[in-house]
Parts: structure tokens; sequence; C-alpha cells
């Protein structure tokens, strides 16, 4: 994934796949992690943004999630 400007380090290669680019083999990243990222870049709290469904409150990041402190500059 490239993700580029709005508070992302410029030339920054995060983690590695092996030599097939199947699989994650050097910092892999978890959907809720990405999505943690992306929301902090977009200056929400990922912990306090919830959405009504049944009766309940929800979270995009579930209960996982952490911002991706480096790839932020």
């Amino acid at each position: 994934m490239v993700l580029a400007g709005g508070g992302v380090r410029g030339g920054t290669v995060y983690g590695a796949t092996d030599e097939f680019g199947f699989k994650a083999v050097k910092n892999p990243v978890h959907v809720h992690d990405l999505h943690a990222t992306i929301l902090h870049l977009m200056g929400f709290d990922h912990e306090r943004l919830t959405y009504r469904y049944a009766s309940r409150d929800f979270r995009l990041t579930d209960v996982h999630g952490r911002v991706m402190r480096g790839i932020l500059a």
C-alpha cells in the first residue's frame, strides 16, 4: 500500500515480503493497525470513534489497532 502526504514520512519503506511477495516477513501490519493509522492521520482518535449497530457501540478497529508510529513524520 502506498501512503503519501498528510503526515506520512516521505520515502519510508515499512516492512518487507518474501521473494514472491506473498507473505510479510518483516514488520507485518494488521488491517486494524492500518485503519488506526489512517484515522490518526485524518485527526480522529480510533479508540473513541464508534458507531451504533444493534444497540451496541462498535469501533472500526475493534479492540485491536495501534497507530504505526514508524511511518509518521
